[in-house]
């Protein structure tokens, strides 16, 4: 069966049943991947004609996640080639591999960073190998299991999560009253594809809500550490003055790069002069006519996700260009 693969043009013969994933890494073609087991998304391509089968299908032209191009959204280590097709994998310079492992880490730090925002600091026993950006799953025990980001660099030595508890939560309330230092956790990752390109100058726009200041953190952090003189805005939005937190980090991060700048976004009004007010996507649209040529980053809340990425595609970024990885709280 002949593959085209886009954009490097190449045209692969590939068995009929064969995983894609598997084909492309048999015929050097660049392309990320994790966890193998279609849970990160890392693997993500698009497909833009042909027959390939995803794992679920019920047929080869199931119309899941078709997207605003006309072309199916794959995951190359799910899907499996069935005829001559035409797939689009992401450009090389977005190309990582970090294997998905699992691993213990033992708590070293808790510490209230907000009223109901926690950190958490874990000691793995071997080192996660990840890219700035990028989210594990946390297991405190077999019933308490989620998905938090990294706010540090791999080679910090020790892994540091932000966890905003949840009145009712079952797992945010095992974290607030029985997690303690000394305990096991398992860390499965890395997972997720909202993480630093760094192989490009373009000016970076960093939109994060809440804790998903954490990610945006490593990705800054990240861009400092190697050396990066991209410029960068990052737009950090709250609900109100009380959330605020690592003020203190954004503005060390500030005075190492000064090229970053940092607009904190109360959604309710303070007394803090240095806080804007309002949405954090209207801060951008009055700051920004234009974004042709930025790179985004955005974390937070679903809804906060989807109208950002609305707005920077109006704004002129492409949306190959936009990363997200939006994370939806959970009571349970």
């Amino acid at each position: 069966m002949e593959v085209r693969v886009l954009p490097h043009g190449q045209r692969l013969d590939v068995p009929q049943g064969e995983n894609l994933l598997s084909a492309l890494q048999q015929h050097g073609l660049p392309i990320s991947y994790s966890c193998m087991a279609g849970r990160c998304g890392t693997c993500r391509c698009r497909l833009i004609e042909g027959d390939v089968r995803q794992a679920g299908d019920n047929h080869a032209d199931a119309p899941n996640d078709i997207d605003q191009q006309g072309g199916r959204q794959l995951l190359a280590c799910q899907s499996i080639v069935m005829g001559p097709c035409t797939i689009e994998i992401p450009e090389p310079d977005e190309v990582v591999v970090h294997p998905a492992r699992i691993l213990k880490g033992t708590v070293t730090a808790l510490a209230d960073l907000t009223h109901d925002i926690k950190l958490i600091r874990l000691a793995p026993a071997k080192p996660l190998s990840f890219s700035p950006g990028q989210y594990a799953m946390l297991q405190f025990t077999p019933d308490h299991i989620r998905p938090y980001s990294m706010a540090r660099l791999p080679g910090d030595g020790e892994l540091e999560f932000h966890v905003r508890t949840v009145a009712g939560g079952r797992v945010t309330g095992y974290i607030r009253e029985q997690l303690k230092i000394g305990d096991t956790v398992r860390v499965s990752g890395p997972l997720g594809t909202s993480y630093l390109r760094t192989r490009n100058d373009d000016p970076i726009l960093c939109i994060a809500g809440g804790t998903g200041l954490a990610p945006v953190l490593s990705i800054v952090r990240g861009a400092i550490a190697a050396g990066l003189s991209n410029p960068i805005h990052l737009y950090f939005g709250i609900r109100s003055p009380r959330d605020a937190y690592g003020l203190d980090w954004l503005n060390e991060l500030a005075q190492r790069h000064p090229r970053l700048r940092i607009d904190v976004i109360s959604t309710v009004p303070g007394n803090d002069r240095d806080l804007r007010t309002g949405l954090v996507t209207e801060a951008v649209a009055q700051d920004y006519g234009d974004l042709t040529g930025w790179r985004a980053y955005l974390c937070g809340a679903p809804p906060m996700v989807e109208a950002a990425t609305a707005l920077l595609r109006d704004r002129g970024i492409r949306g190959d260009h936009i990363y997200a990885d939006a994370f939806y709280a959970s009571s349970a």
